[in-house]
């Protein structure tokens, strides 16, 4: 059986640093597997700002 985690991040943007990375290595250190990037939010350009990342691993 597994068990998911469902993780917001923000893409970045000219005033903001991206967080996906260091939240896939942080995450993955802790034994979560990497599913899934879902867009959760756009701007006014339909350009993705924000992402739900899903991760999975298996229950202990």
């Amino acid at each position: 059986m597994y068990e998911y985690k469902f993780v917001q991040t923000h893409l970045g943007s000219f005033f903001q640093e991206s967080t996906y990375r260091k939240t896939i290595e942080e995450y993955a250190k802790q034994g979560w597997r990497l599913v899934q990037v879902l867009p959760i939010a756009y701007n006014g350009h339909g350009k993705p700002t924000d992402y739900e990342i899903i991760f999975e691993r298996l229950l202990s």
